[in-house]
């Protein structure tokens, strides 16, 4: 997935699209062939599975036939009496009568060929007396030496018995090359004991007819109780297939058919119990064939979707190359103005989202060419007003030396309150024509409202008190010049200049966290809240404020300048009681600490 990564870093924008969309093509037609061609795969073993445990249930009730219908001849045999009678007596010695023999022959052996006969589905059934001197009656009764002359002969158990040819005449020709199986039993007597053994043969292509059939990729065994297992097919490689396949399954007793791969051979495997001749049937056929009919349409496809998806990136390619053509043209713009090419402006943007970029962009660069003209006034004026405050500072002496001459004049007279009128008043002159380009300390703003009150006193037949409670921390805090003093002069023409009578002006800070706050409160005429609203508006700006008096606009500015230097966050509040007072919170940031230790500044 990095090395993936890292290819697409270095490519452009619509090579990446292309290579994206391909490879997510890519990815879900392999996903969706996979599906496909698995589950057709899947489609032809559950076929061949449904076919091959049908033939298993045909084989497996063709076997019960044959069974059945060799139990019912070994039945009918053990229960003639005509024979029993006959094997006793042979057994004990007796000499039979020629024209018994002749009566026996005709009427009960006779009786039972035709038993044979009728049944289609049996080889022979043959009776071996306990005898070698009797008269054979053929193809029925025959001497204990025939039997003999058999291969399961030396096992002469009752049971099945598998795969073994017809020995018991010389030169029988064609018929000792078929291989048969037969059901035998002892015939026993109470008194006699053993008084023979019967044979109900039936070809072995008769009782397994799947193990004979000449069927492509098909081939079949069974396994007898002991392990020992008879093919059908003559095939070296079906036998090899068989024994691989016996090797790997286990006995389960019951029906089973499964899938499995062996030396890339693809097979399908049945398994049958069949319990009436005690054991397993085993059924092998080869889908290689069916399967590698779904792989080759799988290449087909890949074979074919190939130089398709080679076709659809070079149509992709195209196409992404035509919806991101403003945005290379946005890209060559951008180019330009890095090279310092302000004046470009681009061209039909459309309504879509590059549009909106290329738009966005024009009213960008639009805005800083207005930023960089006015950053240009700016500069100019910036000039102009140093030079301004250079002049005012020239006029500032001239003044500072008169008044100070004044001040001389009047201590000479002894006229100290005229001298200290005029000192405050120069003291006044030279903080507010001072020109200063950052903030004040609070410290600064309060003696200059000292100096305001001292010659505001000097107007009126009562006085104006100045009341402090502003600890050490807030005097060193940061405050934009003349911040405080139009509150004050607020508080003076619109709150106690009317009463006319001695009172008090309130300053008061206080250290809230990381904020500084000080408060101006007058003993005045207050306001109502309607009048506090309409104020407070004007301060925010919601409400114009014009030119008149008591309209706020004093507050405003010092709104105004708290926010260009502190941020929206900071400012003024007003609280006021009609007939009681008038409080002005200044708000700003504390900047200052003072070190606990030492008590400096920090």
């Amino acid at each position: 997935m990095k090395k993936i990564i890292e290819c697409f870093r270095g490519m452009k924008l619509n090579t990446k699209f292309t290579g994206i969309i391909i490879l997510f093509v890519a990815v879900c037609m392999a996903v969706l062939s996979g599906i496909l061609f698995y589950n057709m795969e899947q489609n032809v073993v559950e076929q061949q599975r449904a076919s091959m445990e049908y033939k298993m249930e045909k084989n497996y009730g063709q076997i019960l036939k044959n069974v059945e219908s060799v139990n019912m001849s070994t039945q009918i045999f053990r229960n003639d009496t005509g024979v029993n009678h006959f094997l006793n007596r042979t057994k004990a010695g007796e000499d039979i009568p020629t024209e018994e023999l002749i009566s026996f022959y005709n009427r009960d052996i006779a009786s039972l060929q035709r038993v044979v006969n009728n049944n289609p589905y049996l080889y022979q059934v043959r009776v071996y007396a306990d005898s070698d001197t009797m008269q054979e009656m053929m193809p029925i009764l025959f001497r204990r030496s025939r039997m003999e002359k058999l291969a399961w002969a030396k096992d002469a158990s009752e049971g099945w018995k598998f795969d073994y040819t017809d020995q018991i005449f010389e030169g029988n020709g064609s018929r000792q090359q078929k291989s048969i199986l037969s059901f035998v039993t002892v015939m026993t007597d109470v008194e006699n004991g053993m008084i023979g053994t019967l044979e109900v043969a039936m070809e072995m292509e008769t009782m397994f007819p799947g193990l004979y059939e000449q069927e492509d990729g098909m081939f079949s065994c069974f396994i007898d109780e002991k392990g020992k297992r008879y093919d059908g097919s003559g095939s070296a490689r079906a036998a090899e297939l068989m024994d691989i396949i016996l090797a790997q399954s286990e006995a389960s007793g019951n029906a089973d058919t499964y899938y499995t791969e062996i030396d890339g051979e693809k097979l399908i495997v049945g398994h049958m119990p069949v319990k009436e001749l005690s054991g397993t049937l085993v059924c092998v056929q080869t889908i290689t064939e069916a399967v590698g009919e779904v792989f080759r349409m799988r290449d087909l496809f890949v074979a074919v979707m190939a130089p398709l998806l080679v076709a659809l990136a070079f149509l992709i390619n195209r196409i992404v190359k035509g919806v991101l053509r403003k945005f290379y043209e946005i890209i060559a713009s951008i180019r330009e103005i890095q090279n310092g090419n302000l004046d470009v402006v681009i061209e039909d943007c459309g309504k879509d989202e590059m549009g909106e970029l290329g738009a966005q962009i024009n009213k960008m660069m639009e805005r800083i060419r207005q930023l960089m003209e006015d950053n240009l006034k700016r500069e100019l004026l910036a000039k102009d007003s140093e030079i301004r405050a250079l002049q005012n500072q020239i006029n500032a002496h001239f003044i500072y030396n008169v008044l100070e001459s004044i001040k001389m004049m009047a201590e000479i007279e002894e006229k100290y309150e005229i001298s200290d009128a005029v000192t405050a008043l120069g003291r006044l002159l030279r903080y507010s024509m001072k020109w200063v380009s950052g903030n004040v300390t609070v410290r600064e703003e309060i003696e200059y409202i000292r100096n305001y009150l001292a010659l505001i006193n000097l107007r009126f037949d009562y006085e104006i008190f100045l009341s402090l409670n502003v600890p050490e921390e807030v005097m060193i805090q940061e405050i934009p010049k003349m911040s405080l003093q139009p509150i004050v002069e607020n508080a003076i023409y619109h709150g106690i200049e009317q009463l006319a009578e001695d009172t008090t002006i309130y300053i008061k800070g206080s250290i809230s966290g990381t904020d500084c706050a000080i408060e101006i409160t007058d003993a005045g005429k207050g306001m109502t809240e309607e009048e506090v609203r309409k104020l407070y508006g004007r301060i925010t700006g919601e409400i114009s404020a014009g030119g008149s008096s008591g309209n706020g606009i004093g507050l405003k500015n010092v709104q105004d300048r708290i926010h260009m230097n502190f941020g929206e966050e900071y400012g003024i509040e007003v609280a006021s009681r009609l007939g009681c007072y008038t409080k002005v919170i200044v708000r700003i940031p504390k900047r200052h600490e003072i070190s606990e230790t030492r008590g400096e500044e920090i």
